[in-house]
């Protein structure tokens, strides 16, 4: 496929993100996706995943997790099957209160029409403040 069929297949796949459509973004995927995210004391959502159920999984644990009160994609980049997405988020840790904001950036590469797999990066010490548990003397 071309770069910029790639590209709105991610597009498609914010679109479907920000409305809740979160079984039309699924559509998306390849049945055997990789999903990766750092890991996060304290939030069950973050490390690897394979597979469209293990995926839907995730959005299911995020949206228990986390109260994302602002997830903007700001630039797309394509480069053949690769699509890197450049973006901001708020949100705050539904076990402690807190919140935080990041830059993130998302990579994707979409193989026969489908995202074969997705990789995330952020401000893991910011996430990782908004999930952690108070110390106790």
């Amino acid at each position: 496929m071309s770069e910029r069929s790639n590209l709105e297949i991610v597009r498609k796949g914010y679109e479907c993100f920000g409305n809740g459509d979160i079984p039309g973004l699924l559509e998306l995927f390849a049945d055997d996706i990789e999903w990766t995210l750092p890991e996060v004391q304290g939030a069950p959502h973050g490390g690897a995943r394979r597979g469209k159920e293990s995926v839907a999984e995730f959005f299911t644990t995020l949206n228990e997790v986390e109260d994302i009160t602002h997830f903007e994609p700001s630039e797309f980049i394509a480069e053949g099957d690769r699509i890197v997405v450049l973006g901001r988020a708020k949100a705050t840790a539904r076990s402690t209160g807190r919140s935080y904001e990041t830059d993130w950036v998302h990579v994707f590469r979409v193989t026969d029409g489908k995202v074969a797999s997705f990789r995330e990066h952020w401000d893991t010490a910011a996430v990782n403040r908004a999930f952690e548990k108070a110390a106790t003397a």
